[in-house]
């Protein structure tokens, strides 16, 4: 798997959680929802995410 395609498997399974907790456990979980949006409007002006170095750490390469 590339750097990318887990970058984008995380986002998209933590939104879908987030949701799911949200919806079944506590309101509240709704704060991990704008979190996890945040990043991803975050990363996309300033190319940085922390996501991006666990994967590297993992030795994910780039595409």
């Amino acid at each position: 798997m590339k750097l990318n395609d887990a970058l984008r498997l995380l986002a998209g399974f933590m939104v879908l959680l987030s949701a799911a907790l949200t919806v079944y456990v506590s309101r509240n979980f709704i704060w991990l929802t704008v979190f996890v949006g945040a990043n991803l409007l975050q990363s996309a002006f300033t190319k940085w995410c922390p996501a991006i170095w666990f994967f590297r750490q993992l030795g994910l390469k780039e595409c």
